[in-house]
């Protein structure tokens, strides 16, 4: 097989979402991942954050909904599923104590089970707007 000539890896991953300090305290203070930068963009009415997750960067765009010019975006359909972004997947070591910690903070989780093909444990929970979330061990 070619090796890939001009992709390294995977930079960041963008959500937008409907709640920017609702999902700014659920990344940063439920999950831990750690800030690299925060940014108002008055232009465009929105918020930045970046955030970093082992070797990748998460931005989240949104709003926040105390301002006078919030505009909620639309629903993320989820069933039948929408084309575009099916969910993000977290490796994790120990499931069971992340599942744990998550639930001690209000996260549900659906049962650990294991991936069909792989063989590894696995299992999902949500962002604040239901954008599927998925641990991976």
């Amino acid at each position: 097989m070619e090796e890939n000539m001009f992709l390294n890896t995977v930079h960041h991953v963008a959500i937008i979402v409907s709640d920017y300090e609702l999902s700014r305290d659920f990344y940063v203070n439920k999950l831990g991942f750690e800030i690299i930068r925060e940014n108002h963009r008055p232009e465009r009415h929105d918020y930045k954050l970046d955030l970093r997750c082992g070797d990748i960067e998460l931005e989240i765009f949104g709003n926040k909904t105390s301002d006078s010019n919030y505009v909620e975006p639309p629903k993320r359909p989820s069933y039948p599923e929408a084309c575009g972004l099916r969910h993000l997947a977290f490796r994790v070591t120990n499931i069971e104590e992340v599942v744990k910690s998550l639930e001690e903070k209000g996260i549900p989780c659906q049962p650990i089970r294991k991936d069909t093909f792989t063989g590894e444990k696995m299992t999902f929970f949500a962002d604040p707007d239901g954008l599927p979330l998925e641990l991976h061990e």
